[in-house]
């Protein structure tokens, strides 16, 4: 019985047998177009270029672009040049910009000549700041390059404090560990010739301020005069200090008289600071008391001299409210220049408070 049946199924299975050479024919073949689907090499494209220009930290826009058979775990890391150099964008600390869900992708970038967009694997780790750009290869699935495009100059606002020219921030930055808003309408001169910082939450975020000098001073007595800034919300930060943009590492020339509690209320709301802010032996905490205050920085070839006292006055005879003296790591100047900057550091400020506003009597440089 079971040789019988055998027998009657043969001319059936000789029937079928041009089917089933045709199904699993083409089942080959969709395999093999699925295979070349998911070996096709990834491309990417920049829709839209910035504007070419020598660059800064006050001068941002944006970039965009798009890409091609993208791997679900690929990011964009972009990058412009300056100086030579090609720099990560739009911070050190924001290495990756993600690709949408319509294989577009969109952010922030400092100026330059150039622009590059590299498409990269997960576990990629970009430089910083680097010579030449990668190949392809090594994590980097595809690489674009574009010339940036011609347009007018940006004109930056200038305002005139205490005898100095001041360029006024009218970019982002990620100063304080988190990226904060600026904006030139947060500086201004008042009649008394006193400069206002002011800091705004507009749509949930906070808008801050920076001015800093248009040249380098070097090594010589900076002194401050500060109205009241022990009033300040806990986050709230007024930097005083000196700062090459310039240079790439960590210390970049900065010295530091920081007005802060740095979000915590029980802090100490004041300290002096050489970069890297992380070595202990850098940072020298204390507290200051409401009123006017003059802070002084004292920078000579090896020392940090930092003092405060209360009112107007800064001299010998002046009681010291904070004082340190650091003679270590103490950078020699090159082209750094003082900045002034009123900004939000990462905890929230208080949700009730729309604006925080802090006035700069006077900045005097003795040589």
């Amino acid at each position: 019985m079971r040789f019988m049946s055998l027998v009657a199924e043969t001319p059936y299975i000789a029937r079928r047998r041009p089917n089933i050479f045709i199904v699993f024919f083409g089942a080959f073949l969709v395999g093999c177009h699925s295979n070349n689907l998911s070996q096709r090499k990834p491309s990417i494209e920049v829709t839209r270029v910035p504007i070419a220009d020598p660059g800064g930290p006050e001068k941002l826009d944006y970039i965009e672009g798009r890409v091609s058979d993208a791997g679900p775990d690929q990011q964009i890391v972009l990058y412009a040049r300056s100086g030579g150099v090609w720099w990560i964008q739009p911070f050190a600390n924001r290495q990756f910009t993600k690709i949408q869900a319509d294989s577009t992708w969109k952010n922030s970038t400092h100026l330059g000549t150039e622009y590059a967009a590299l498409l990269v694997g997960p576990g990629y780790h970009p430089e910083s700041k680097m010579a030449t750009l990668p190949k392809e290869g090594n994590g980097v699935g595809a690489i674009v390059t574009a010339t940036g495009r011609a347009a007018a100059p940006i004109v930056s606002k200038v305002v005139h404090f205490s005898g100095y020219d001041w360029i006024v921030r009218a970019a982002a930055s990620d100063r304080g560990g988190d990226t904060n808003l600026y904006d030139p309408a947060n500086a201004w001169i008042d009649q008394k010739g006193y400069l206002h910082l002011q800091m705004e939450m507009r749509d949930g975020q906070w808008s801050c301020a920076n001015v800093r000098l248009t040249r380098s001073l070097g090594y010589g007595t900076y002194r401050f005069v500060v109205q009241d800034s022990a009033h300040l919300e806990p986050s709230a930060v007024l930097g005083l200090f000196t700062w090459d943009e310039g240079r790439s590492d960590e210390t970049r020339s900065e010295l530091n008289i920081e007005l802060s509690r740095w979000g915590r209320p029980t802090n100490k709301n004041a300290q002096y600071v050489v970069q890297p802010y992380y070595v202990p032996e850098n940072v020298s905490r204390f507290n200051v008391p409401a009123g006017v205050l003059t802070h002084t920085l004292r920078w000579e070839p090896g020392v940090a001299s930092f003092k405060t006292v209360r009112g107007q006055v800064a001299d010998a005879a002046s009681k010291s409210i904070g004082e340190h003296v650091f003679s270590s790591g103490v950078p020699a100047p090159a082209s750094e220049t003082v900045h002034i900057e009123f900004y939000e550091f990462h905890h929230p400020m208080s949700s009730s408070q729309r604006t925080a506003e802090v006035v700069i009597e006077k900045f005097e440089y003795l040589p």
